[in-house]
């Protein structure tokens, strides 16, 4: 067991020889001193994991022998101990970013604990957190085997994705192995959960429905438009999964109070051609592209597939009969979204501002295509750390900032998740196929059935069919296709990528979150 070395500064140290002997026989290490001058001195001496420090010492104060220790050493943890409960010495002390504050008296176990909490924090958390993980794990396994509702899936998802954060934090991360395991085996059951209920669920044939892409606004964001006194902020972040929406939401949740949050299914397939198409539109994309054939844009032409965003919410608006003044922003870069910033007092004369934000998506393609990126992005935690790092030096942050300044009603969500994929499945289709690696469609598609979700009938599906013959199939879990010719180049260029338009947790169960300002 490691020892630490701890400085301990009171001008009455010899009283509190039966505090440093209790701390001895725990495994630390103690060098006394009975002033701030020799409490420096021994900093610039020598190393020490942990100071505790007098408040009120002759001489130099404690205050100003914090200030000396951190100007040496400014990472070396100090424990601030004091009589005083004046709160402005409180706050200096805070503010020159101590790592406890203590009242005397003070007895042997608040100081052991104050030790513990600091210096063997990584080592208790991580050891509480494998044995709570250990304890769930089973019951999460027997839930799987199981008949889970849509509710059901979407809990255990959360539980999962909670548990993939918890032991990412963790020093060690010695269970990060069996927490993508039990991750795998969830995608697997999932999968087959939608294979058997999906068609259902778009056709309206069950009561047991989730909230799905064409029914969020009709369901949860036209009502709020109804009982909301101030504007509705819209905002949707293309990609994002739950992970990183909660590795977000302690950033957000200073400003705002979350009143909900709730997870809703994502179309399939699950991309922004059609998901975010059918989100804006309230229709499924059969739908669209028969009623708005001029709106819609199918897999094999050029043009951009999600340029008519505004102009299908319109159309929803009509149809719903909401006459109330909207307004829509597509932000693609930073220099847009800092143009938006600059005219934000304008969204107030609207009842529904619809914002956006295709960063995280651009994130994910470029991660494919840049070697830096991959790199900085090399599994699920770097590409939530790098989400997290973009955001707090964004444009979209400071637009959420000016919404809380304005007491408006926000929503955040996305259209649909992205997963990292490891697997390559072999297909075959001729050259009108799309390219997408997690869904396929067209007449001659040529492929193992197994281990893939395959639609014949597209229109039990609501998805548009260039010709009789048309099939789509869905890559599930984390599978990738992958042509039989330049197969290798195929699987080393796209192996550990992320991607969406397929059947997993992370594409199909994403976010909705309803929040209102702190200051409303």
């Amino acid at each position: 067991m490691q020892r630490y070395t701890i400085l301990w500064a009171d001008d009455e140290i010899d009283l509190l020889k039966p505090h440093i002997l209790f701390l001895e026989e725990r495994g630390y290490d103690i060098t006394p001193v009975n002033s701030g001058a020799d409490a420096i001195e021994k900093v610039q001496e020598q190393t020490f994991d942990l100071v505790f420090l007098d408040e009120n010492m002759p001489g130099i104060s404690g205050l100003e022998t914090l200030s000396e220790i951190k100007a040496i050493r400014p990472m070396i943890p100090v424990v601030m101990i004091t009589k005083s409960e004046e709160e402005h010495i409180m706050e200096e002390a805070i503010g020159s970013k101590i790592a406890d504050y203590l009242i005397k008296p003070i007895n042997p176990n608040q100081i052991l604990l104050s030790a513990k909490r600091i210096l063997e924090n990584r080592r208790l958390v991580e050891e509480r957190t494998n044995i709570s993980y250990q304890r769930d794990f089973r019951t999460l396994g027997m839930a799987f085997g199981e008949r889970l509702s849509y509710q059901e899936w979407a809990d255990v998802y959360k539980k999962l994705v909670y548990w993939e954060l918890e032991i990412a934090e963790t020093e060690g991360k010695s269970m990060a192995e069996v927490i993508n395991m039990q991750k795998d085996e969830a995608n697997t059951n999932f999968a087959k959960f939608i294979m058997d209920n999906y068609e259902e669920w778009v056709n309206d044939e069950t009561d047991e429905i989730p909230l799905m892409s064409h029914k969020l606004f009709k369901d949860r964001v036209f009502p709020m438009m109804k009982e909301s006194n101030v504007p509705v902020y819209f905002v949707l972040i293309d990609n994002l999964r739950y992970d990183q929406w909660k590795v977000l939401e302690p950033i957000i949740t200073d400003y705002f109070n979350v009143e909900s949050e709730e997870m809703y299914y994502s179309i399939l397939p699950t991309t922004t051609a059609y998901a975010r198409n059918a989100i804006f539109s309230g229709m499924l994309p059969a739908d669209i592209a028969k009623r708005y054939p001029n709106l819609w844009v199918s897999d094999d032409e050029e043009e951009g597939k999600n340029l008519h965003e505004e102009d299908f919410l319109e159309i929803q608006l009509q149809q719903n009969n909401i006459k109330e003044k909207f307004s829509y922003h597509k932000i693609t870069n930073n220099t847009a979204g800092k143009d938006l910033l600059a005219k934000f007092n304008n969204l107030e004369n609207n009842k529904l501002n619809v914002i956006v934000y295709n960063f995280v998506d651009m994130l994910s393609h470029a991660r494919t295509d840049m070697q830096m990126i991959r790199e900085l992005a090399a599994d699920e935690a770097a590409y939530r750390s790098l989400t997290r790092s973009w955001f707090l030096h964004s444009p979209l942050f400071d637009t959420l900032k000016a919404i809380a300044d304005k007491k408006g009603r926000l929503i955040i969500t996305t259209d649909h998740g992205t997963v990292r994929v490891k697997k390559p499945f072999k297909i075959v289709g001729d050259r009108n196929t799309n390219t997408n690696l997690r869904y396929k469609h067209g007449k001659n598609l040529g492929f193992t059935e197994k281990d893939v979700l395959v639609c014949r009938k597209p229109e039990r599906f609501h998805l548009p069919k260039s010709n009789v013959s048309t099939a789509y199939v869905f890559a599930m879990n984390d599978d990738f296709f992958a042509y039989p010719n330049n197969f290798n180049y195929y699987v080393n260029h796209y192996k550990d990528t992320f991607q969406h338009g397929g059947v997993s947790l992370e594409e199909c169960i994403i976010p909705f979150i309803t929040l209102s300002t702190k200051n409303a």
